[in-house]
């Protein structure tokens, strides 16, 4: 338990800090940018599966439910890099952090109705006034949240499926970025040709450099989530993902001056609180644990 909450939490942080790396990127198109993330992603993947010697698990995608599983979590991890991206490079970070705070809800609906876990009556009460403060975000947006609600869709999806995947977290996150490299591959040749490759056109070593670090900075942090996704109830997981949306919230205001005003604020609040209950609860169990 332990092991898969430091595990997941450290995702999130790394998450948090993503819309610092997506503004380096500059002028680089987010679809250029996925592709990269997909290529450089694969390459650092095959390194780490190459020193440790890992893969009999090739044998267990040969089954038709493993295989279909995989590849459908592949394009909603793909579906929601994308989105994000774009998200970040046109301004919207702060409609990004409102998908993530949206997410863990869908995370704990996923866990109740598909895998019957149970929650405590204060788990009960912090997840309530969570869902108030997100009902608030989203009333006083004016407009359906799309980008906000596909965010969310598509990553509970993806946390549903690998908290029930038949491969652990390096083998299955290797298969997924298997599974999308001839697209992201076809897709750089097809801009080669075209002379519009941002990889090769880049005015700088850094832009070529940054879209290297794609593989790692990618990777790793769904290393870490896809171990712990496995560990945790989905509850706690949804509830830790706040981590990651408020980082981004926070650098949507601070760094890159996004509009936020009084009534977003009461939204985010009562996020802030409901995250306070949970964890006062959880330390308050774990202290009687200890006494007894």
């Amino acid at each position: 338990m332990r092991a898969g909450i430091l595990s997941a939490a450290l995702a999130f942080l790394c998450w948090g800090l993503f819309p610092i790396y997506f503004h380096a990127l500059g002028d680089v198109p987010p679809m250029q940018i996925l592709a990269h993330r997909v290529l450089w992603s694969l390459g650092f993947l095959l390194v780490v599966l190459l020193v440790m010697r890992q893969w009999k698990w090739l044998a267990l995608v040969r089954q038709p439910k493993v295989f279909w599983s995989f590849v459908a979590s592949s394009f909603l991890l793909s579906a929601n890099w994308l989105v994000y991206i774009w998200a970040v490079k046109n301004g919207h970070v702060l409609d990004a952090s409102l998908g993530y705070f949206i997410n863990p809800l869908v995370n704990i609906m996923f866990g109740f109705l598909l895998l019957k876990e149970r929650m405590r009556p204060a788990q009960w009460c912090a997840i309530a006034i969570a869902a108030l403060g997100v009902a608030w975000l989203t009333w006083q947006s004016g407009t359906v949240p799309w980008i906000a609600l596909f965010l969310a869709a598509s990553f509970g999806g993806y946390g549903l499926l690998r908290k029930t995947a038949a491969l652990g977290a390096l083998e299955g996150l290797s298969f997924e970025t298997m599974v999308l490299f001839p697209f992201a591959a076809g897709y750089v040749v097809w801009l080669t040709l075209h002379g519009e490759n941002a990889f090769l056109n880049a005015p700088s070593d850094t832009t070529r450099w940054l879209l290297v670090a794609a593989g790692p900075t990618t990777a790793i942090p769904l290393l870490l989530f896809a171990s712990g996704a496995r560990k945790i109830p989905l509850s706690i997981l949804g509830l830790l993902q706040y981590l990651s949306p408020t980082l981004q919230f926070l650098l949507g205001v601070w760094l890159f001056h996004e509009a936020f005003n009084s009534t977003r604020a009461v939204g985010f609040v009562m996020i802030w609180a409901a995250l306070a209950l949970f964890a006062g609860e959880g330390l308050w169990r774990s202290r009687l644990a200890n006494k007894t």
